[in-house]
């Protein structure tokens, strides 16, 4: 148990670097650094990754403060057009409208 805590306790001393590495021996997987993970914010937010990588970008959210404040704007972000309404109500209708602008240029 000392141990775990020792590890844990050197991932967070080394969360605002933005240079993570796994701790010695190996036992938890290594820290994501901050690049790769505002690189991934969006697909993570989209429920796009595996579940491992998901959980090391989770994990690096909750110890990093840099990146935090990222990822509560763009989840603000996704909450704000989903709380403006439904992307379109009438989606046969916004098909017929397309395909008919298709016709008029001449690439039906």
């Amino acid at each position: 148990m000392k141990t775990f805590l020792a590890k844990l306790l050197a991932r967070i001393r080394g969360a605002g670097n933005g240079h993570h590495h796994a701790p010695a021996g190996g036992a938890m997987p290594p820290m994501l650094d901050c690049d790769s993970v505002v690189r991934q914010l969006w697909d993570y937010l989209d429920g796009e990754l595996t579940a491992d990588r998901k959980a090391a970008i989770r994990t690096h959210l909750e110890l990093c403060k840099r990146c935090h404040p990222q990822y509560e704007f763009e989840q603000s972000f996704l909450d704000a057009i989903a709380a403006s309404g439904p992307a379109h109500s009438n989606p046969d209708r916004l098909r017929a409208r397309l395909l008919s602008a298709l016709e008029v240029e001449g690439l039906s």
